[in-house]
């Protein structure tokens, strides 16, 4: 696989990822009666802190390109993994779901707390599991499958 493969490849999942998650999340919290920009100002918060509640169209376009630019790297991660693992490539549902919880663990404990986020996880049970569920379906196995195909066009 060459630099410009695994290239296209890491932004192919990482924005398929980006789609169906914040899809996800615009729908999901919009039942609740948040609008989309809010969910991208949450995202943008972990730049600007509360300010981004304020910040507009602008800061919405920062939490969007932030969301979309983490699942890219996100992506080259697991690109990164499966080329050197004949496991997960034999097994890319399964990787594709553990390496979804993984990013979710990972955002909620790593990132989150390093940011400036004015807000931390939720230790509700119930949050862990739609966490965890949203996550492997909408991110880790479609990152996973995207590999999959690149790996075995």
């Amino acid at each position: 696989m060459t630099a410009r493969q695994f290239a296209v490849a890491s932004l192919a999942g990482g924005l398929l990822a980006g789609v169906l998650d914040i899809v996800y999340a615009f729908i999901w919290l919009g039942a609740s009666g948040r609008t989309p920009l809010w969910v991208l100002h949450t995202i943008a918060s972990g730049w600007l802190g509360r300010a981004a509640f304020t910040g507009g169209l602008a800061a919405g376009a920062l939490g969007l390109a932030s969301h979309c630019g983490i699942l890219i790297v996100a992506a080259a991660i697991y690109g990164a993994a499966v080329r050197g693992s004949a496991w997960i490539r034999t097994h890319w549902i399964f990787g594709g779901i553990a390496f979804g919880v993984l990013v979710y663990l990972f955002m909620n404990f790593v990132v989150i707390p390093l940011s400036a986020a004015p807000f931390g996880p939720s230790w509700a049970p119930r949050a862990f599991i739609q966490g965890f569920v949203s996550h492997a379906a909408l991110v880790g196995l479609p990152i996973a499958w995207v590999w999959r195909r690149s790996m075995n066009p």
